[in-house]
């Protein structure tokens, strides 16, 4: 990695512009004066990773990419995709690559097996369950229905707050120093699902719940909300414990604390977004 590279005026290509960390992720590089590229469906040029039709267009020009699979690296042939983007990418001069995983993610580790294996100046973010899954996501219609049914049992687990993750980003994007890393990152406190619908209930003013189910069970919960039930498989993972100890890589990128949940319910709370 040159010096040079730190100050790349070329675009940098965000796939999943519009999601969670990506829009986070172009606002902040566009903050910075670097010119960001959303890689959506609905961008320009239009990015798909269902169509490798799509990527050359996208690529074109760039310098780097903030790479955010969808719809999970845990889902099958996610890692091979990833891996023949990223040798598109490193092909097409776009060789500083941030890889958004995730935390004990047996298909995330391939996925990045196969950026590492690419010949990118790579960056490997491993990330916790976001805070925004409640406000942004699939959490957002049950905390509105007051119930949060999930296959979590007591399982605790440190949710880290999008924010946080799109500053440890967008560092790693624009300071070569942080070229061939990993980086796990978590909230500041490990929190059971009935911990966070109480943290929920006080932020809103509202009684929300939390109730166990199976597997299965979340299963139908997905289907009836015409959701992919795929997810559910993916939630176990998640939520099997082994997550349950909190990692310092917001810190040790960012020098400061990582930002509390109850914070996060808080200033989301005055948004409205969780009135019914």
């Amino acid at each position: 990695m040159t010096p040079t590279q730190h100050t790349d005026p070329r675009p940098t290509l965000v796939t999943g512009g519009t999601g969670k960390t990506g829009r986070r992720v172009a606002e902040r590089l566009r903050l910075r004066g670097r010119a960001a590229r959303t890689g959506s469906r609905s961008g320009t040029p239009p990015f798909d990773w269902n169509d490798s039709a799509t990527w050359d267009a996208a690529l074109e020009g760039t310098g780097s990419v903030y790479l955010s699979y969808y719809p999970d690296l845990a889902f099958p042939g996610a890692a091979d995709t990833v891996g023949a983007f990223c040798r598109t990418a490193v092909a097409a001069g776009a060789r500083r690559i941030v890889l958004l995983s995730g935390i004990g993610e047996e298909g995330a580790r391939a996925a990045e097996d196969q950026l590492k294996a690419s010949g990118a100046d790579w960056t490997v973010v491993r990330s916790n369950w976001f805070n925004q899954n409640f406000s942004e996501c699939f959490f957002l219609p049950p905390v509105l229905a007051g119930c949060l049914a999930v296959p979590a049992a007591d399982t605790l687990a440190p949710f880290v707050d999008a924010d946080d993750v799109a500053d440890v980003a967008v560092t790693a994007l624009t300071d070569p120093a942080h070229t061939g890393r990993t980086y796990e990152l978590s909230g500041p406190r490990l929190l059971s699902f009935a911990d966070v619908a109480d943290e929920l209930s006080k932020a809103t003013g509202r009684t929300i719940t939390y109730r166990p189910v199976t597997v299965d069970e979340y299963r139908t919960v997905l289907r009836d909300a015409g959701q992919d039930q795929t997810y559910a498989d993916v939630f176990a993972v998640f939520l099997d414990g082994r997550n349950a100890h909190l990692v310092d890589g917001v810190r040790e990128v960012l020098g400061r604390a990582p930002r509390d949940f109850t914070d996060f319910a808080r200033e989301t709370a005055a948004t409205g977004v969780w009135t019914p």
